[in-house]
């Protein structure tokens, strides 16, 4: 396992600047309105040959009318104790506050490494009012700037002597599963529900996850990883920079995923955000499981009904419609650990290889009994059909002598055959017809 390296403080002093720069990423969003960070966020940093995970914390407030702030200090307090090391950062523009002390009170507590941050020493004169941090009691303050990297290495060398040694646990490529959908369908339930931890700020506001956060999930012989990212809005209703950032987050949510477990909420049914993230769901080629969240609200659950959501949700979907639907209550956990099962499926579905020989044996003398339309007086011969490798979804080649002339309706007949006879359920297949 890693080290693990908490980075903690109160609003607005740069954690989330500083969390960037030692990943190298802008995985964290990083706004002038303090309280922008609200979950803890991971990611990995690299120093002299050393790997080790950085975790960003919410800033920590006490006695705020804030709904937010009982759930963020309680994030700092889970992250305080996971954490090998701890990061404090204050802010040398504005010295020490009450906040500082109350911090400072907790990490003396910790019994764990703490390496005291001055941030924003963005120009040297400012480095001389670092000095009055030594009344934190927590040794000498390192002088830094998250913005331009001043004092970045020095930090860093610090960092690296407190580290345990690594044990040579390799990452392996895990499937990525991630959790998609308008704000408030449920998604930081359902996740909290799979880890049986509250990893995730989960609130009845809409908008309360704002990044994308990983959480490697093992337990019942599976290992994969979550990704809970931001609800989803239409554009007209992103007016919070914060929220346009969470959208985009999403997207890429989407884009590193492999399967996209697609959240709806049962009490409002299908609305177009939902056809919109499905969209960009099929543009990226990912495997799907939709997912009918809030289902112990519903009253009336006949097999007629269930039947009659079902047809409901593949029709609004159509033409993709070779995908699973679970009706589930992340608050009851009904049905939330077949959705684990089934989004595995899925993944091994979308890895499935067929050989040629097989291929061959079932399509031709399908293609036989059904050729495809003669166009012009030309009839099309398919020959040979292929499955292409390492490729991102299953993707079949069909060799013809007049491939420009074969139709979509034909290609998309021999796809339902093609599904019909193996198991493609939940995920997208090419098919493309090539000059012989």
């Amino acid at each position: 396992m890693s080290n693990l390296v908490a980075i903690v403080g109160r609003p607005n002093v740069g954690k989330s600047t500083l969390f960037n720069r030692l990943t190298k990423s802008r995985r964290a969003i990083v706004n002038d309105e303090a309280g922008t960070t609200r979950d803890r966020q991971y990611g990995l940093c690299e120093w002299c040959g050393r790997d080790f995970s950085v975790v960003d914390t919410g800033g920590w407030v006490v006695n705020s009318e804030d709904i937010f702030e009982e759930e963020i200090n309680r994030q700092v307090a889970i992250a305080i104790e996971e954490a090998d090391v701890i990061m404090f950062v204050v802010d040398v523009m504005s010295g020490i506050t009450d906040l500082d002390l109350h911090v400072a009170q907790i990490l003396r507590s910790a019994k764990k490494p703490v390496i005291l941050v001055a941030n924003k020493v963005d120009t040297f004169d400012l480095q001389y009012q670092a000095a009055e941090f030594y009344g934190l009691g927590l040794g000498d303050p390192y002088i830094m700037s998250a913005i331009n990297g001043l004092g970045s290495g020095e930090l860093l060398d610090r960092l690296v002597e407190y580290l345990k040694p690594d044990s040579n646990e390799q990452l392996e490529e895990l499937p990525r599963f991630a959790v998609v959908g308008r704000p408030n369908a449920g998604k930081s339930s359902i996740i909290n529900a799979f880890i049986g931890e509250d990893r995730h700020i989960v609130t009845d506001i809409a908008g309360t996850t704002r990044d994308s956060i990983y959480a490697r999930y093992n337990k019942f012989g599976h290992d994969f990883y979550l990704v809970d990212t931001a609800g989803i809005r239409k554009k007209a209703k992103v007016n919070e920079d914060i929220e346009y950032y969470s959208v985009i987050r999403a997207i890429r949510a989407i884009e590193n995923s492999d399967v996209c477990i697609l959240m709806i909420d049962a009490t409002r049914g299908i609305e177009s955000q939902d056809l919109n993230i499905f969209s960009l769901i099929q543009k990226n080629r990912k495997g799907l499981v939709v997912c009918v969240n809030k289902w112990d609200l519903i009253e009336s659950k006949t097999p007629k009904d269930i039947k009659r959501y079902e047809d409901a949700i593949r029709e609004r979907l159509a033409p993709f419609t070779d995908f699973p639907i679970i009706f589930t209550s992340a608050l009851t956990k009904q049905r939330i650990y077949k959705v684990v099962e089934t989004a595995i499926e899925v993944y091994e579905n979308k890895k499935r290889k067929i050989s040629t020989a097989k291929l061959n044996e079932f399509f031709l003398p399908l293609i036989e009994n059904y050729p495809p339309p003669a166009y012009k007086g030309k009839y099309i011969k398919i020959k040979y059909v292929s499955q292409l490798p390492d490729t991102q979804v299953p993707t079949f080649v069909f060799f013809a002598n007049l491939p420009q002339y074969i139709k979509q309706p034909y290609m998309r007949f021999l796809e339902n055959k093609l599904r019909e006879t193996w198991e493609f359920h939940g995920t997208p297949v090419l098919l493309f017809p090539r000059q012989k």
